[in-house]
C-alpha cells in the first residue's frame, strides 16, 4: 500500500467528494478517482459509498481511518524533518496569515525577502481558516493569538495597535453616543475580537450597520461611509478616503505571533525570511 493512495483516501474522507479532494492536494479530479479505485481493488474492500451529496466512509473505510492517520503522521513528520535539514536557499515557502496582514503588512518583507533569494518561490495564503504547520500546510504562520500545540516554534513579535475610523469627509461621531451612525463589526462566531466589544461599548447609541470577517472589506465599506469602523493602524492609515480620530481612548491592543515547526527549525530559506521580518515588522507596527 503506497502513502500516495492513503493520502487520497484521507483527502476525500476531510472533504467528503473528489473534486474537494483534488482540490486540496493540487491533482487532477480523474487522478484521485483513480488512486482511490486502486486503493480499494488493493485492499479488496470498498473504503466509500458513492451518494448523491458526495462520499460517506463505509464501516470497511471506517475501520483504517486511524491506521491512515497514524500513516500520515509519520509521512509527515519525515517531510518535515528532511525538509528542516535542507541547507540550500531554494525551494518553495508557504506563508499563512490573515488578509489584512498579507496585504498590508506582508508586501515589503516579501519584496526585500525574494530580492535577496531570488532562488525561493513563495506562496502566501490568506483567511479566517488556520492553516495546518503539522500537515504543512503552511511553513510558517502569523497570528493575532497564540499557538496552541506544543509542536510549534513561537514568539511574539510586535504590539499591534488599534485606531477608530469615518470616512475622510463624513461627520465626526461622539464617542460614548455614536447617534446617527452606523458600526462596521466583525463576525465574532470565529473567536474573541476585543476592538469589537470595546467599539460597541464606546458608541451605545450607533445603530449596527454590516459585519465582516474581512478587515479590508471592513475598510472599504468605512471610507464609503457605510458606518464607524476599529482597524489595525497598518490598515486604516494606509488606506486613503479615511479619516482617525481621536477619543479620549484607545481599542485594546493584541500580538503578533509568529509559528513555525519544530521539525523546521533548521530549514534554511525559514530562518532567512524569519530575518527578513525582524528586520521589518516593529517598524511597519511600531
Amino acid at each position: 500500500m503506497e502513502w500516495s493512495d492513503v493520502r487520497i483516501f484521507l483527502a476525500v474522507l476531510r472533504t467528503g467528494t473528489l473534486g474537494g479532494a483534488a482540490r486540496s492536494l493540487r491533482l487532477s479530479h480523474p487522478t484521485v478517482g483513480r488512486r482511490l479505485r486502486a486503493l480499494e481493488e488493493a485492499t479488496g474492500q470498498t473504503l466509500f459509498q458513492r451518494t448523491a451529496d458526495g462520499h460517506v466512509l463505509t464501516e470497511e473505510g471506517r475501520a483504517i481511518v486511524a491506521l491512515a492517520e497514524q500513516m500520515e503522521e509519520g509521512a509527515l513528520a519525515m517531510e518535515r524533518r528532511l525538509a528542516g535539514h535542507e541547507q540550500q536557499l531554494r525551494g518553495s515557502l508557504r506563508i499563512s496569515s490573515a488578509d489584512w496582514f498579507g496585504a498590508y503588512v506582508l508586501p515589503p518583507i516579501i519584496a526585500e525577502y525574494t530580492s535577496a533569494y531570488p532562488g525561493i518561490d513563495v506562496e502566501i495564503l490568506t483567511g479566517t481558516r488556520l492553516f495546518s504547520l503539522a500537515q504543512r500546510e503552511s511553513d510558517i504562520a502569523f497570528r493575532i493569538v497564540p499557538f496552541d500545540t506544543a509542536d510549534i516554534v513561537q514568539r511574539r513579535l510586535a504590539r499591534l495597535n488599534y485606531s477608530v475610523y469615518v470616512a475622510a469627509d463624513g461627520p465626526e461621531p461622539v464617542f460614548g453616543d455614536g447617534t446617527g451612525f452606523r458600526l462596521i463589526t466583525h463576525d465574532t462566531s470565529t473567536g474573541q475580537f476585543p476592538d469589537i466589544a470595546w467599539l460597541i461599548e464606546s458608541f451605545p447609541n450607533a445603530a449596527p450597520a454590516m459585519l465582516s470577517n474581512n478587515r479590508n472589506v471592513q475598510a472599504r465599506m468605512c471610507k464609503e461611509g457605510v458606518g464607524i469602523a476599529v482597524l489595525p493602524r497598518a490598515v486604516g492609515n494606509h488606506i486613503p478616503g479615511l479619516r482617525r480620530l481621536d477619543l479620549p481612548s484607545a481599542p485594546p491592543s493584541r500580538d503578533i505571533w509568529m509559528g513555525y515547526h519544530r521539525d523546521l527549525k533548521h530549514l534554511q530559506r525559514l530562518r532567512a525570511f524569519i530575518g527578513v521580518v525582524e528586520d521589518h515588522l516593529r517598524e511597519v507596527l511600531p
